[in-house]
């Protein structure tokens, strides 16, 4: 009978352990490769998808909103950088961004006494405080109705 003890035995033991990391990270490296170019591939549609739909994009609020929670749905933020791919893709610009963090933090200030909903002439009241604590010009308006913008989080 043969017992697997003594050196031979655990030097066989360490190479099969070996063995199987090694491979082990090389089927990692392949799935990371594989994740790599799907990532790619989506990267390129949804690219396609917002060239041939930019001016919907720009011009229609409910499409925008569709496209914006398609996005954040697969964790895709087009406004997460004023600099960034999105930006000049949509033409998103810096006013924009800027613009959307003011209205987040309203939002967010105000949410304690309205639960993040705000009437677009408070709002636009409270932007205009903002701008002219900062000293910078405001060019806000607002056309007539009762609008109203949510911020949720």
């Amino acid at each position: 009978m043969r017992r697997n003890v003594g050196i031979g035995a655990i030097n066989k033991q360490r190479l099969a352990r070996e063995k199987l990391t090694q491979k082990g990270n090389e089927i990692a490296e392949l799935q990371l490769q594989q994740v790599s170019q799907q990532m790619d591939v989506f990267k390129k549609s949804l690219e396609e998808f917002a060239m041939k739909y930019k001016n919907e994009i720009k011009k229609n609020p409910e499409f925008r909103a569709r496209f914006q929670v398609m996005c954040s749905k697969i964790g895709v933020d087009p406004l997460a950088s004023s600099k960034g791919f999105w930006a000049q893709l949509l033409g998103v610009g810096d006013f924009y961004y800027e613009l959307g963090v003011q209205i987040v933090e309203v939002c967010l200030a105000t949410r304690p006494t309205n639960g993040g909903i705000i009437k677009m002439e408070e709002l636009v009241a409270r932007l205009v405080k903002v701008a002219v604590k900062l000293a910078k010009t405001s060019n806000l308006t607002m056309s007539p109705g009762n609008r109203q913008t949510r911020c949720s989080r």
